[in-house]
């Protein structure tokens, strides 16, 4: 059983991801603002937040940058707005999931178990350090660094790079980076990956190379020490 927090100013909504998370038998706690979830958090633990991102008094995005200072919650976004431009914004913030509204009940409560799973889960034994020209990969610190310089990125870029270079030059579709990096394939998006693949090419800068398109397919960390 999970403690879960719900953040969303609309009455209706609340009462359906409660109604669904107490059938998954997990305990419900409500906020209608930003500002009362912060202080909610400030008191209270919970296993995870779902949180939506157009609300009076503070939005999803300033409440998730809020809470982030005081404990380390995982974050399902909810949204009206499927933009990429907003799904990026969130990611880059931290948060684990974006749902975009309308959305399935089930498949939220299905998210929810990923991310619960995902941060109860020990953390796998990882290789060496790696070193790609000027890429410099510390797996077991989870730092990267580019030419030098440290970079300055997500979990969630810090994963699925990781996972691209365990899986070096092999071709790995968008199902298969969902399933491993994301822990989920049949509620997954294409878009997900595209668009962490966007944030972690902007991440690597000179050595955004390394990460090469496989058309109508997905992608693979392409390197040789030729």
């Amino acid at each position: 059983m999970a403690r879960i927090l719900v953040v969303d100013d609309e009455v209706n909504i609340r009462r359906v991801v409660r109604e669904y998370a107490e059938f998954d038998g997990h305990e419900v706690f409500e906020a209608e603002d930003g500002m009362q979830a912060v202080e909610m958090v400030k008191s209270a633990n919970y296993d995870v937040i779902i949180m939506d991102v157009m609300m009076p008094k503070l939005d999803g995005f300033s409440t998730c940058k809020e809470i982030k200072k005081y404990k380390s919650i995982p974050v399902i976004m909810l949204s009206a707005r499927g933009e990429e431009y907003d799904k990026l914004f969130g990611f880059e913030l931290g948060i684990d999931d974006y749902v975009v509204k309308p959305f399935s009940p089930k498949e939220l409560m299905a998210r929810i178990r990923v991310v619960l799973s995902r941060n109860s889960a020990p953390a796998e034994e990882v290789p060496d350090n790696m070193t790609f020209d000027g890429l410099y990969i510390d797996l077991a610190g989870r730092e990267v660094y580019v030419d030098g310089q440290k970079a300055s990125m997500t979990p969630k870029e810090y994963d699925l790079l990781f996972f691209l270079v365990k899986n070096k030059n092999l071709a790995l579709t968008r199902d298969k980076l969902l399933e491993e990096v994301w822990g989920y394939d049949f509620f997954g998006d294409d878009r997900t990956v595209d668009t962490h693949i966007k944030m972690l090419r902007n991440s690597l800068g000179p050595y955004r190379k390394f990460i090469v398109t496989l058309r109508g397919m997905g992608y693979k960390f392409e390197y040789s020490s030729d």
